[in-house]
């Protein structure tokens, strides 16, 4: 019944726009020769748009013979009347519209501070339309990217297709004309894939391409080498260049020293020729592809850091603790699926560790933390720190669910015959594991009895110094 009741409210009010009955506000629409006049009520408006409230209120809105005038002419007619209409109605079709009109609505939406539809086109576009969105996202990034904060659903989708598949977009003519805050914005991520030389190549062939000069240090004169510096003085603290191997810094690097700040130089050089030398300066995390991960989107890692010191709110990529360093990967593709052998020859005597196994045919990701190490064949191992993990779906890492060890004894498991079995949970040196649900040295996480996993990963955590 009170839907019936809304349905027909919402019908009322629909009527009460088109019959223009009472209406106090005439709204210009578009440009000349397009205008179109559009007559709504400013009570119903004020209620609705905290702009059309403040319009009204502060009277920037002029007001002739009783009624408000306002001028619009940068949104067209059948965009704001769509609006118009969903201010009344509280309801809105989209199905019918193509992607340029519904992100000129979306545009269209914000200036008018109509957070509730916004939102609700985003979320419309990425489900309906991912298609065109995977195909143009720099497109859609250049259109939106000045109201990224009140566009945050659908700028995060497209960094994220542009990071997923880099090279088609960096390799493409539209890179060399990109904005250059865009540009940053990009780099800042630790989810693009790439290597980190491809990554600094193309940032250079930007530069570049923005100063008119050529790809060659020893034709340029003193001005060159300026702009150029000019032009990458705001990339440079956002490229992993310790993660850059030392033949490629060499190389493909150091030839470009003039343009580079010396102090880094140096310390580069020192990294790179000194035995055991570490970074001088805070450097940011490695990306994605640098992880070597085939499981883990790199969101996941300020949230392991955070569970390993029971810290919350969680630590983010500026203040990461950790460092995490793959030790070994296997899958159903290698040594006919999980190998208890190998896993012991490349994680024992690797101090604290973390692991995650994919559950077969699905987006599971079950795992566990050991602050110990797993070499010793001797058994069960005693900690108050391990935990066990289990996201439902992986995308999603809402849906994690974590356990910390109730049962400090047994809470390791060591024996060479087996994988990362931690309490209740028995890792054979094969695809399937068994979880026993009746155990209590960690609590239930919703994993089943009886596992199959085609997916295994471990890291060695390392404490930065």
């Amino acid at each position: 019944m009170p839907s019936k009741f809304l349905a027909e409210l919402s019908n009322d009010f629909k009527q009460l726009f088109e019959t223009e009955i009472g209406y106090d506000v005439i709204i210009y629409a578009g440009e000349t020769p397009n205008v179109k006049e559009i007559h709504a009520h400013s009570n119903i408006l004020c209620i609705r748009s905290q702009y059309f409230h403040t319009a009204f209120s502060n009277k920037w809105a002029k007001k002739i013979n009783g009624k408000f005038i306002l001028k619009k002419p940068n949104i067209m007619p059948h965009i704001i009347e769509i609006i118009i209409r969903f201010i009344y109605c509280g309801n809105i079709e989209l199905k019918n519209l193509q992607v340029e009109d519904m992100l000129k609505l979306l545009l269209a939406a914000d200036e008018l501070n109509i957070q509730q539809l916004s939102s609700y086109i985003q979320e419309y576009l990425i489900e309906n339309n991912a298609d065109f969105l995977r195909q143009n996202p720099s497109e859609i990034l250049e259109i939106i990217f000045h109201e990224r904060n009140a566009f945050e659903i659908l700028c995060d989708f497209c960094v994220e297709r542009i990071c997923a598949e880099p090279k088609n977009w960096f390799n493409s003519d539209k890179f060399l004309s990109l904005k250059p805050s865009l540009l940053e914005l990009l780099l800042k991520s630790t989810d693009l894939k790439m290597n980190e030389i491809e990554i600094w190549e193309k940032i250079l062939n930007w530069c570049f391409a923005e100063q008119k000069v050529e790809n060659d240090p020893t034709k340029w004169s003193k001005d060159d080498e300026e702009k150029i510096k000019e032009s990458l003085k705001r990339f440079i603290p956002l490229i992993r260049f310790y993660d850059i191997e030392p033949e490629d810094f060499f190389y493909r690097v150091y030839n470009f020293k003039k343009i580079l700040p010396q102090d880094l130089i140096h310390d580069l050089l020192e990294f790179h020729v000194v035995p055991n030398q570490k970074p001088k300066s805070d450097v940011l995390p490695s990306r994605f592809s640098k992880l070597g991960s085939s499981l883990l989107n790199s969101k996941v890692i300020p949230l392991f850091a955070s569970w390993i010191d029971r810290k919350d709110p969680s630590y983010n990529y500026e203040n990461l603790p950790y460092d995490f360093k793959l030790l070994h990967k296997s899958n159903q593709n290698f040594n006919n699926g999980f190998n208890a052998t190998s896993f012991h020859r490349d994680c024992d005597n690797k101090g604290a560790t973390i692991w995650i196994a994919k559950i077969q045919d699905s987006t599971q990701l079950i795992g566990g933390y050991n602050p110990l190490d797993w070499n010793g064949n001797c058994g069960s191992k005693s900690t108050d720190d391990s935990f066990l993990f289990n996201f439902t779906d992986i995308t999603n890492i809402t849906t994690a669910r974590l356990g910390y060890v109730s049962t400090s004894i047994g809470a390791v498991y060591c024996k060479n015959n087996q994988g990362p079995s931690m309490g209740n949970l028995y890792c054979s040196n094969s695809n399937n594991w068994i979880y026993g649900v009746n155990g209590d040295c960690y609590p239930q996480l919703g994993i089943s009895a009886n596992i199959t996993v085609e997916d295994v990963e471990v890291f060695q955590v390392i404490k930065r110094q």
